[in-house]
């Protein structure tokens, strides 16, 4: 693995570099102000859409998309240390450049996927930016940590299949703009392959008996980043047959085909995230004293920051290094890394975060600055993707595989 960044990836990391600073960064405080002002806290705030046109004028958009006929082309590798720098403002900086999930996550499926007439009606406004979308499939009376759990049904009728379940924690159902579920559910609830009973359905949000009842909370927070966190019923909501995502069965295997990039795009995210917790431990550190000296002069102090670089660079190394593998032998040969990363990452994110607040004291929890949210967000994601515990089960019966 070379270790540099190609000519391209350090063109797009200065423009990024610079539009951070110029426009997102800025762009913070008066999302907060104009959220405030809105009829609804799930509406979108003028300034995100006014960074959404200079992200598409800059060409910083779409980026996440390695298929070069909807995307900009770029690897895992190059793509990368872009979604490190829009971790420094998750809430903002991911949708400015329409690189936010779900909807990261639902264009690869319908790019990879769909069909032509699913990708003309979903995938084109998705990626202009026009709509939202969501991902259904975690639900509340079972372990989803297991997707093989899952019980909401999607049985066929005719010409339409017939949806029924409730889903929790679905990501960007709050938001207005969502137009369409990408819903997770058993086309063959008896077969004999557990693992060949999940299909995807394509569900729009105004069909009759689909039904968004909460908002669910993450920590006390209301994640407007991501669209919210909903819960949603499914109560026989009727679709054609013909938004059958692949085949019958195949759904499970989309999932998987789905979370790869994923966790790529989520840990370097994470990076990104740690960056700018260490970023504020040194100007708090050195802008406060205490007990006759600055708190950059406390050895605790100076023991947190060293060990986050430390640990930033050693996660740094890793993702690339996954990135790279699934550039090269694709996701299964990176199966190994990619559970990897997403066990270690959140898990010393969230040990960083963690000490940046505590330098801030009452500060840290507040919402003058960005460390509790971000705290919120990073704890999350031990959760989503899978469990960390799942992955270390699995990449622990690999390893013990080779002296069986």
């Amino acid at each position: 693995m070379d270790f540099a960044f190609d000519a391209r990836t350090e063109e797009l990391r200065a423009r990024l570099l610079a539009f951070m600073d110029e426009y997102v960064y800025p762009a913070e405080p008066v999302a907060e102000d104009q959220r405030a002002l809105l009829a609804s806290p799930w509406d979108t705030p003028a300034v995100v859409e006014e960074l959404k046109e200079q992200a598409r004028s800059q060409g910083l958009w779409n980026l996440f998309l390695p298929d070069a006929e909807h995307g900009a082309g770029l690897t895992n590798l190059q793509y990368a240390p872009l979604a490190e720098i829009t971790g420094r403002s998750p809430q903002l900086a991911p949708t400015a450049l329409n690189c936010a999930a779900p909807d990261t996550g639902n264009m690869e499926v319908l790019a990879q996927f769909g069909d032509e007439r699913q990708q003309k009606q979903w995938l084109e406004p998705l990626l202009a930016g026009e709509i939202r979308s969501a991902f259904a499939m975690t639900e509340p009376e079972v372990a989803s940590s297991d997707a093989t759990n899952i019980t909401t049904l999607i049985r066929r009728d005719g010409d339409e299949y017939v949806v029924t379940g409730r889903k929790w924690y679905i990501s960007g159902a709050m938001n207005p703009d969502c137009k369409i579920f990408i819903v997770m559910g058993k086309t063959d609830p008896d077969g004999a392959d557990i693992r060949r009973q999940q299909s995807m359905v394509l569900v729009p949000r105004d069909t009759p008996g689909v039904t968004v009842k909460r908002a669910m909370k993450v920590f006390g927070y209301e994640d407007h980043s991501h669209g919210g966190h909903a819960e949603v019923v499914f109560d026989q909501a009727r679709v054609p047959v013909t938004n059958l995502i692949g085949e019958e069965g195949g759904g499970f295997a989309i999932a998987q085909a789905r979370l790869g990039p994923g966790r790529i795009h989520h840990c370097m995210r994470l990076i990104g995230m740690a960056e700018r917790a260490i970023e504020l431990m040194c100007r708090r550190a050195v802008s406060r004293d205490a007990f006759g000296k600055s708190l950059a002069q406390q050895g605790v102090v100076q023991n947190w920051i060293a060990d986050a670089r430390v640990a930033v660079e050693q996660l740094r190394l890793l993702v690339l290094k996954t990135a790279w593998m699934m550039d090269t032998v694709g996701n299964r040969g990176a199966h190994t890394e990619i559970q990897a990363i997403k066990i270690a990452t959140p898990r010393a994110v969230v040990d960083i975060l963690d000490r940046a607040i505590q330098l801030h004291g009452a500060g840290g929890v507040s919402q003058d600055f960005p460390l509790a949210e971000l705290y919120a967000s990073a704890r999350t994601l031990m959760l989503a993707d899978g469990p960390d515990e799942v992955h270390q089960r699995s990449l622990a019966r690999r390893e013990l595989k080779k002296y069986l």
